[in-house]
C-alpha cells in the first residue's frame, strides 16, 4: 500500500472543514455582507434572488460540513448547486465551458470536493460519526438482557 493512513482521519476532518468554512464564507458574504460583501458595492444578495439561496445554501450546507452533521445529503446539495453554478453563472454568463475562461476553477472544485464527501462521508471527526455510536450503543444496550 502507497503510503500511509495512519493520519486519514484527522487528514479528512481538516479537508471537510477547511472546504465547509470556505464555503460557508461565501454565503456570509452574500447573506451577511460579511467578509467584504456581496457585490461591486459589498452589500448583501436580496433573500428571494437566486443569489439569496445560494446564500442560504452556502451557509446551512458550509456550517452542517464543518461540524459533519447530515454530511452527505447536505455535501450532495452543495455539490449540486456548485455545477449549477459552473454552468448557470461561469459558462452561461461566459458563453465558454472551460473553467479557463469562464473563471469557474473554484465552483468547479467545490462540485466535486463536495461529491467526494457525499461518497466518502464525513469520517470519524464529526457529529455524524458520534451520533451513530450513540445510536449503537443504544441499541446494544437495550438489546441486552
Amino acid at each position: 500500500m502507497y503510503g500511509s493512513r495512519r493520519y486519514e482521519d484527522a487528514t479528512l476532518a481538516a479537508l471537510r472543514i477547511a472546504a465547509g468554512l470556505g464555503y460557508f464564507s461565501h454565503g456570509a458574504q452574500k447573506l451577511f455582507g460579511w467578509f467584504g460583501g456581496f457585490g461591486q458595492d459589498g452589500g448583501t444578495a436580496e433573500l428571494m434572488t437566486r443569489f439569496g439561496a445560494a446564500g442560504i445554501i452556502e451557509v446551512v450546507c458550509g456550517t452542517a460540513i464543518v461540524l459533519g452533521l447530515f454530511t452527505r445529503p447536505l455535501a450532495f446539495l452543495a455539490s449540486g448547486q456548485m455545477a449549477v453554478a459552473y454552468f448557470w453563472i461561469h459558462a452561461g454568463g461566459s458563453g465558454s465551458i472551460f473553467w479557463w475562461a469562464n473563471g469557474g476553477e473554484l465552483p468547479m472544485v467545490y462540485s466535486f470536493l463536495f461529491l467526494y464527501f457525499v461518497m466518502r462521508g464525513p469520517g470519524r471527526f464529526s457529529l455524524d460519526a458520534w451520533l451513530e455510536e450513540r445510536r449503537v450503543r443504544g441499541s446494544t444496550e437495550a438489546a441486552a438482557p
